[in-house]
């Protein structure tokens, strides 16, 4: 498989971990060192994401994990869904890699990061790139859109992909024609169809009306790093500094240039600078 710098990435072998409530949770390890957790964002999982051109740009230092998030690739998804039933995943697959983890996540996956932290899942320091806490954004009434209840319609109706198309453009704000383009793509435009189901969770996980969950961020008692791209919206970076001067003692750092796509060469020597104590 080839990175998006177009490297060949050798794909190790997967492991399972089981999560609190039986759910089997599938996760690969590369590398060697301290043991590194990377959680993916909507949509993604190990085949479909940054997740591996990340990893191959940090293995020479780190024990890298990469896991299917509930729902998604290998993993499977007992009902009913719930945040806890992610941090406890994520717990799991710490405790599997041997414990002592750093922890990364990026957009819905840094959500999870935050939250798990204040749940009391342990971690030796955390990074968080850009959780969308940025609010709901409105319809053409001028009400805030119903994000979970529109979704959860679309995939009631098999309508999975008129769900990536709603993600895309009314939640994340993407050109109308993005959709468009992306089913020019038939492999990655079936992935999507086939992940659609876990956007939902994803809109749970950032609770709903996508605004930063203040008591819980002030109950971490993890070293954190809160990161985003300079070139992103001016409502995502002054999201990440709320989440910065919320956390007990948060380092708050902007990466030049980036964007929500964030470059694996850009964040992997910030997270290898944070990462080594």
């Amino acid at each position: 498989m080839s990175g998006t710098t177009g490297e060949t990435i050798t794909v190790p072998a997967t492991e399972y971990a089981t999560s609190k409530d039986g759910t089997r949770i599938a996760f690969e390890r590369a590398g060697s060192g301290p043991v590194l957790v990377l959680v993916d964002g909507a949509l993604c999982f190990r085949e479909f994401g940054p997740g591996r051109a990340l990893s191959a740009q940090l293995t020479d230092r780190f024990t890298v994990v990469l896991y299917d998030r509930r729902g998604r690739g290998e993993s499977g998804d007992i009902l009913p869904y719930a945040p806890q039933r992610e941090f406890e995943d994520l717990a799991a697959v710490i405790s599997a890699a041997g414990g002592n983890a750093f922890v990364m996540g990026q957009s819905s996956g840094a959500g999870i990061v935050y939250r798990a932290a204040a749940a009391g899942v342990a971690m030796r320091r955390l990074i968080g790139y850009e959780a969308p806490w940025v609010g709901v954004r409105t319809g053409k009434d001028g009400r805030p859109r119903d994000y979970l209840g529109d979704l959860r319609a679309m995939l009631a109706k098999g309508e999975n992909g008129k769900a990536v198309g709603y993600f895309m453009v009314k939640m994340v704000g993407a050109p109308l024609f993005l959709p468009l383009v992306m089913r020019m793509m038939p492999a990655a435009w079936k992935t999507m169809q086939a992940v659609a189901t876990t956007l939902p969770n994803d809109v749970e996980v950032m609770g709903g009306q996508f605004q930063p969950p203040l008591d819980e961020l002030a109950a971490i008692a993890v070293p954190s790093l809160v990161l985003c791209g300079g070139k992103s919206p001016a409502q995502m970076q002054a999201a990440q500094q709320t989440v910065a001067a919320t956390i007990p003692g948060a380092l708050h750092r902007v990466l030049p240039g980036q964007t929500h796509q964030v470059s694996p060469t850009a964040l992997a020597p910030v997270l290898a600078e944070f990462f080594t104590e």
